[in-house]
């Protein structure tokens, strides 16, 4: 018989345990992250991460302090975080929104890492009338207690969805009759020449590398801020937040 152990955390859920994780995922837990001990060896581990692989679960080696410091569980050299919400259909999500007789406001995070920035991003997101946020599978912030404090809870209210790359996002949007505006520095217009006022999804990149260019160059549109000063760049969260005020200045 295998137990599943859950053990819940001030800011997360977690599930510790090779045989256990194994069942989450089998069982169809949604899983964040999955931390695994740094060494592990035998027909067990690789059985675990044939399995993570195959349903494209995020996943890296710590060492066993990191692992110590997640839980004072016996982990077994695993430990995974479970979401605490439950992802949309990006399709579904799309469709609702166009019978709705609404104007689509969609916003793409290009693998944003950092959970604080993620948060602020969702909770500026919920204010200002955002339809959904798509997010990538794969070098994404989790969706974690810090997620959700920064957000002051927006991050229930307001629809998520994962796809495999950002790409498979927007392509979904440009087929949907729904203009992507790509937020970069790479480009002369400002976002004060872009119609919002259009069905649109607006592109933010991640902290370090801003938008990936194999998904910059796919992008119907290219907007900056205005930099007045000798800071090259916006923190992402208030970047976002001067985008999507923008799209509500002019819808308004």
């Amino acid at each position: 018989m295998v137990f599943l152990y859950f053990y819940l955390m001030q800011d997360n859920t977690q599930i510790f345990g090779l045989r256990a994780v194994i069942e989450a995922i089998n069982s169809g837990e949604t899983i964040e992250k999955v931390f695994l001990q740094k060494g592990l060896k035998g027909p067990l581990s690789q059985e675990f991460e044939a399995l993570l692989k195959s349903n494209n679960v995020s996943y890296s080696y710590v060492p066993v302090e990191k692992l110590n410091r997640l839980t004072s569980k016996n982990h077994q050299g695993a430990v995974a975080q479970i979401s605490p919400i439950s992802y949309y259909d990006i399709d579904e999500l799309i469709l609702n929104v166009l019978e709705s007789g609404q104007t689509p406001l969609f916003l793409l995070l290009d693998q944003i890492s950092d959970v604080r920035n993620f948060g602020a991003i969702i909770r500026t997101a919920e204010c200002t009338g955002v339809h959904g946020i798509i997010i990538q599978k794969k070098g994404s912030a989790p969706i974690n207690g810090d997620t959700i404090k920064t957000s002051a809870g927006a991050v229930f209210k307001i629809p998520i969805c994962k796809v495999d790359h950002i790409k498979d996002a927007l392509f979904h949007m440009q087929a949907s009759g729904i203009k992507v505006i790509a937020a970069t520095e790479k480009t002369d217009n400002t976002l004060y020449q872009i119609d919002f006022t259009d069905p649109c999804a607006i592109i933010m990149g991640s902290e370090g590398r801003g938008i990936n260019p194999s998904v910059l160059k796919l992008a119907d549109h290219k907007a900056k801020l205005p930099i007045l000063g000798d800071i090259e760049s916006l923190n992402v969260s208030v970047a976002c937040g001067a985008f999507l005020y923008e799209a509500v200045r002019q819808r308004s």
